[in-house]
């Protein structure tokens, strides 16, 4: 069909010479479920292969018209005696007789032993002592008398030493030696003890907290009553039944209200809606296709 504003055809436009057939333009309608698998074994004559043939006995299981058999009017040959003359030929090639060794192989005759080997006994694996120097027996031990018997405690004569003599032990006998001790040191002292007539000074400065200042009395801290009743309301609480009963305010008065503000009406140039300049705009662009067609 023709384009309105140009005079090329569709089929110009796309770049083909003529339009596609249709094929099936006219024919019936055939379900699929109906339509056989193969259609052309249906019609015309057909090659009859005539069945399978089972193997038999009979020349019918067969290609060929007649059995032809493999070996025909050849004679009996022995394995033995095919084998036997292989064997004679072979031995027309050995130059000189078999080759046997002067001995059979030797056995050992148990673990250790050399008889059979090559090399023979080995002397640093030999079993035979060494010679050595005769053994001459230590000196007897130091013998002592065997120990004593006990176990040291109300024993007397078990340690090595000899027996502590016995000493007496006063029952005041540190105290008799300190007082001996005072006075022999306070015999030795010479005069009354060393003293100054200095008055002593502290290490440290004075004090500069330090208030000769009698201090104020103590506060006390006042003691709260402690309120033994539970806080009671004079009535109970008031429900909200629909008629603002249980507020502290009254109902608030009604006031008539618009339901729906209305919007002002805008007035002067400055105040114009805001209206975006439309994009750009489409225009006709040639295919890839028309550009080669053209070339």
């Amino acid at each position: 069909m023709p384009v309105e504003g140009g005079g090329k055809t569709d089929m110009e436009r796309i770049g083909l010479f003529s339009e596609m057939e249709y094929i099936t333009v006219g024919d019936k309608y055939v379900s699929p479920f109906n339509r056989p698998f193969n259609e052309a074994a249906s019609k015309n004559k057909q090659m009859l292969p005539g069945g399978a043939k089972e193997m038999s006995d009979l020349q019918a299981g067969y290609f060929d018209p007649h059995f032809v058999r493999i070996f025909e009017g050849e004679g009996y040959v022995s394995l033995n005696q095919v084998r036997r003359r292989d064997m004679m030929q072979a031995a027309k090639k050995n130059l000189s007789k078999a080759f046997l060794p002067s001995s059979g192989d030797k056995k050992p005759c148990g673990l250790g032993s050399y008889y059979g080997t090559i090399g023979g006994p080995v002397p640093f694996f030999s079993a035979q002592s060494r010679p050595r120097e005769k053994y001459e027996a230590p000196g007897k031990n130091l013998y002592t008398s065997p120990g004593k018997k006990g176990t040291g405690y109300g024993y007397p004569n078990i340690t090595i030493g000899k027996q502590f003599s016995h000493a007496a032990d006063f029952y005041d006998a540190p105290k008799q030696n300190y007082k001996k001790a005072n006075e022999e040191h306070h015999r030795l002292l010479k005069g009354a003890p060393f003293k100054l007539n200095l008055h002593p000074r502290d290490y440290f400065d004075a004090n500069p907290y330090f208030s000769e200042e009698p201090l104020p009395p103590i506060k006390r801290e006042e003691k709260k009553e402690a309120i033994s009743n539970t806080f009671k309301p004079s009535s109970p609480g008031k429900k909200p039944g629909g008629m603002k009963a249980g507020t502290f305010d009254p109902y608030p008065s009604h006031s008539a209200d618009p339901y729906v503000t209305k919007l002002e009406k805008i007035s002067g140039k400055d105040n114009k809606i805001f209206h975006p300049p439309s994009g750009p705009k489409s225009r006709p662009v040639e295919s890839i296709m028309t550009l080669n067609v053209r070339r």
